[in-house]
């Protein structure tokens, strides 16, 4: 996989050393507080320095691109681990780190990093880039890389998730596998009905397997299917409600998944996908990444649905991904200014940046090219997934909420889904939660 999942890195610590050490690494040994200087190429053009979790591998075509559009300019990239990126930034961005030109933001980590001056506004500082912003890409988008009423960061991919089945482990138990169509889309009721089955029948070892077992990316949608909410609440969006109805029944019936041992409990995000690509599970939640995953994956007869909903509520899917933006200390902020807009305004650039990842571009007309040449390449397997992807992106997407304290909920809620998970009550776990969130968020008022 080219990306970390849609959720962001993980907010995991590290110690100081540990992160003086990454943060010096990523500088290519520039001192941290950013004496490296103006970058610069051979020819007394401009070499950008770009900052994320992906692999070089994955963003080389992007860069490759840019340099031929430009080619007095270059763009070094430098990949820093998912678990660490986090930190890694907050550290350099501090010490007004000149080292970083261009980074990736998580979407609901833009407030935050704004909030704390750590972001150029590019609506104020790039004449027209806002207008060009909104005709590129949709609302959802746009507001995603945006804050306060001002336009911090330009969205390089969206995202969307799918209910893969394995549909030699339903024929076997004479089950019927779900419909692409999203107007015959399943409910939860019937999918985890149809799993257990399917263990029964066929001895299968889970009935449905969740690709982000506990983040809250993969699990906004249960909660917010039931009428739940997002989880944060107030005029400044630093309220929790994760004790609401919605949020009590979601989290009881994912509770219940892992103790009548639909899903697994003993095993890391890291492991899910193989549960499902060796035949262990009937029934699996993921995202596109996996679509070419399990097509490598010799012998194995799978197909794709949307995703479900709960019988008495609505559908909801997951979207939002990442965007990037140009540190306000950065000595080459015109050019960085320029390849951020490259990457994500002009169809070629943000075409170029998943040439070779499964990731679903941002630009409106890269999405319906990207889309055109889904339809193209389809497989059996593979045949209805363009048709869910437009769907979902545009009638059932909910972005995670919007907030400075983010990073803190995604952590402690991160905590709770662990512990339901694995045998807390529901009600009394998501209680706990709200009073430490409250705790967590005074220091940000």
């Amino acid at each position: 996989m080219a990306s970390p999942p849609p959720s962001g890195p993980p907010t995991g610590r590290l110690s100081r050393r540990g992160l003086l050490g990454a943060a010096l690494a990523a500088a290519g040994g520039a001192a941290l507080t950013g004496c490296s200087g103006r970058g610069g190429t051979a020819d007394g053009g401009t070499a950008l320095r770009f900052l994320g979790p992906n692999t070089a591998e994955s963003l080389r075509p992007l860069t490759d691109a840019y340099r031929t559009a430009r080619p007095r300019s270059r763009v070094d990239y430098t990949a820093i681990p998912p678990t660490q990126l986090s930190d890694v930034l907050q550290l350099r961005l501090t010490a007004k780190d000149t080292a970083i030109d261009v980074y990736f933001a998580d979407q609901p980590r833009v407030p935050a990093l704004a909030a704390r001056g750590f972001l150029t506004d590019l609506g104020a500082t790039r004449h027209g880039t806002d207008a060009r912003a909104r005709a590129a890409v949709s609302e959802e988008q746009y507001t995603a890389s945006s804050w306060d009423g001002h336009l911090w960061s330009l969205p390089l991919w969206t995202s969307t998730q799918y209910l893969f089945h394995n549909t030699r482990l339903l024929n076997a138990a004479g089950v019927r596998p779900p419909h692409p169509d999203p107007a015959d889309r399943w409910t939860w009721e019937e999918a985890t009905e149809a799993g257990r089955r399917t263990q029964d029948r066929t001895g299968a070892q889970y009935a449905l397997v969740l690709e982000q077992i506990q983040s809250y990316y993969c699990l906004q949608p249960l909660v917010e299917g039931l009428g739940g909410g997002s989880g944060i609440t107030g005029d400044d969006m630093l309220t929790p409600a994760v004790t609401t109805d919605g949020w009590v029944r979601a989290m009881t019936w994912y509770g219940r998944l892992f103790a009548d041992g639909l899903a697994p409990r003993a095993v890391t995000q890291a492991q899910t996908s193989s549960l499902f690509s060796t035949g262990k599970a009937a029934f699996f939640v993921g995202g596109p990444s996996k679509l070419s995953e399990f097509a490598a994956v010799k012998g194995l007869d799978w197909g794709v649905a949307p995703l479900p909903y709960f019988a008495d509520g609505r559908p909801v899917t997951p979207t939002g991904s990442w965007s990037i933006g140009v540190n306000p200390y950065s000595l080459n902020a015109e050019e960085a200014g320029r390849f951020t807009e490259f990457a994500s305004l002009d169809p070629e650039g943000n075409l170029a940046s998943v040439a070779v990842s499964p990731l679903i571009p941002a630009n409106r007309e890269a999405f319906d090219r990207y889309t055109a040449d889904l339809e193209r390449q389809a497989t059996r397997a593979t045949e209805g997934v363009p048709r869910i992807m437009r769907h979902e992106l545009a009638h059932t997407a909910v972005s995670r909420p919007r907030s400075i304290g983010y990073t803190q909920f995604e952590t402690v809620m991160g905590s709770a889904f662990s512990d339901i998970r694995n045998g807390s009550p529901a009600d009394s776990r998501l209680a706990d939660a709200a009073d430490e969130l409250v705790r967590t968020w005074e220091r940000l008022r």
